[in-house]
């Protein structure tokens, strides 16, 4: 298992729900250790196994919800 831990901008957020919707879909996501939003910050830091989950594949995650993951 390689875990990183990296922090990343999102965009569209402007409500406390909007953090939890992009925490709740990151948790949820198959290869994701965990995820913390900083509404803040407007800044995400994810831990994930990048052997079952990519990059893309978690700015799609995010995308779904309609919000943007900046890698």
């Amino acid at each position: 298992m390689a875990k990183i831990k990296e922090t990343y901008p999102v965009i569209g957020m402007s409500c406390a729900s909007c953090v939890r919707n992009v925490e709740s879909v990151l948790n949820k996501t198959k290869g994701v250790i965990e995820a913390n939003v900083n509404f803040a910050s407007e800044k995400v830091t994810i831990e994930y196994d990048d052997e079952i989950i990519s990059m893309d594949k978690l700015a799609d995650a995010v995308k779904s919800m309609g919000y943007e993951l900046i890698t």
